[in-house]
């Protein structure tokens, strides 16, 4: 017996398979007749999907189903483009990197998308590719948050906005395989709402008026760079600084002695957040502003801070004296050691689990006939000995040497038990027997 999930499961891998078999037929000029001769093949491999719905549901439904593969294959190797060489595929990873930098990331779920996204990019120039390989934990790690919170922002802002897509699961100690968009959304979803489109707030200046365009504009500019080196620190965890400190020193670093209206649309963040944030910066000595402009202290990137005077309050309380200090004075320190030992004893605890399956033995089962013990055969043997094999598929009891009336030969040369309440003929028997084992197969 299969469950519906692994059948479900086993069928959307055998769809995956047919479809990269039909990318490369394209890519390689083929045609849909090329492509069907292959799966169809008996001894393809690859086509085992394919030959499974023509053994189920009829060679049309199969063809149709060929054809249907062909086209979106078709339609996807046109879209693309092929890297030629490895210099091209950093000039694309740049381009990707640049199109971060640009695009608004709204609201605290935006900007840790962006950190996420950061360190699949930091993943990818490693592998030398848009596919790169990365598990859920190596990536909590790397971005500098909880894997409840990476979970929710790949399902609903990168994955559904095109920026990530996962090929395969991860098992063992593979980690997952993604590739990298360019957050174009395609037909399989829409974009997500980062936050609210407009403001409910007013400035209280009334000599400001009301805004009349979404209060963070759609003009970002962010140092990606500089984000991805501080992200994984304690300083700038959830109860820390945070992302938006983050944006703000991204936006700050790419240019310098911005006013809040221009980090409102560089650093994609509220009005209101943009002030709480320097604040924050600047009460560790981090920023300084000059008239109505921001810019960074000299060594910000670095966690120390100055005292000067011109801060967003008269007193600077106490500059920073590096990273460490800031994650001490917002209570932080520790968590990304922490995060990375608790994802150690996951790891560990799973891997011991995998050999724990892998060690297992199912118990033998055997019948008493005629007061002997018969060992039944488990559900995937060998093939049996041909000292077994009677005409007409029957098979011979090795103990009494006289053919067994409950037992037959499959096409494949495995045994089948036929109780008395099985009403089926033997080729019904051994067609489903076949269909059973493609199905095992396919899941296993």
């Amino acid at each position: 017996m299969v469950l519906r999930g692994d059948r479900q499961g086993a069928a959307e891998h055998g769809h995956r398979v047919t479809a990269a078999i039909a990318c490369h037929v394209a890519r390689a000029g083929g045609s849909v007749d090329e492509l069907t001769g292959l799966l169809l093949h008996p001894d393809h491999e690859g086509g085992r999907h394919a030959r499974h719905i023509a053994l189920r549901s009829g060679q049309a439904r199969a063809l149709d189903y060929i054809r249907r593969v062909w086209v979106s294959a078709s339609a996807a190797v046109a879209s693309t483009r092929v890297l030629e060489s490895r210099q091209h595929v950093y000039e694309v990873l740049a381009a990707l990197r640049d199109r971060t930098e640009t695009t608004p990331w709204r609201g605290e779920r935006g900007r840790t998308a962006l950190r996420v996204l950061r360190a699949h990019l930091n993943f990818a120039e490693t592998a030398g590719g848009l596919l790169h390989h990365a598990s859920e934990r190596q990536t909590a790690e790397e971005a500098g948050v909880s894997r409840t919170t990476l979970r929710v922002v790949y399902e609903t802002v990168l994955k559904p906005q095109g920026w990530l897509r996962r090929l395969r699961v991860g098992h063992g100690r593979e980690g997952s395989t993604w590739y990298l968009g360019d957050g174009s959304a395609d037909h399989h979803g829409t974009p997500t709402s980062l936050s609210p489109f407009r403001t409910t707030q007013y400035p209280p200046d009334p000599a400001l008026e009301e805004w009349p365009t979404p209060e963070t504009g759609t003009a970002a500019d962010i140092d990606s760079t500089v984000i991805g080196r501080l992200m994984g620190h304690d300083a700038f965890a959830h109860h820390g600084l945070g992302s938006s400190a983050l944006m703000i020193i991204g936006a700050l670093h790419a240019r310098p002695a911005q006013t809040i209206s221009e980090l409102v649309g560089s650093a994609s963040v509220s009005r209101a957040t943009a002030y709480r944030t320097l604040r924050r910066l600047a009460d560790h000595g981090l920023v300084h502003h000059s008239g109505e402009t921001w810019s960074l202290a000299p060594r910000a990137l670095e966690g120390f801070g100055n005292g000067l005077p011109d801060a967003v309050t008269n007193e600077v309380g106490k500059p920073a004296q590096g990273w460490d200090s800031v994650a001490k004075r917002h209570g932080t320190t520790g968590i990304a050691a922490r995060r990375k030992a608790l994802h150690a004893a996951e790891r560990a605890a799973y891997r011991e689990a995998l050999e724990r399956l892998s060690e297992h033995r199912s118990k033998a089962v055997v019948i008493v006939r005629d007061g002997h013990q018969i060992l039944v055969p488990a559900p995937r043997p060998d093939e049996i000995p041909s000292a077994w094999h009677a005409p007409s598929g029957r098979v011979l009891d090795p103990v009494t040497g006289r053919a067994a009336p409950d037992w037959r030969i499959a096409t494949d040369g495995r045994l089948i038990l036929i109780t008395p309440a099985d009403q089926r003929s033997y080729d019904e028997l051994a067609a489903a027997h076949a269909e059973a084992l493609s199905e095992w197969e396919s899941a296993a």
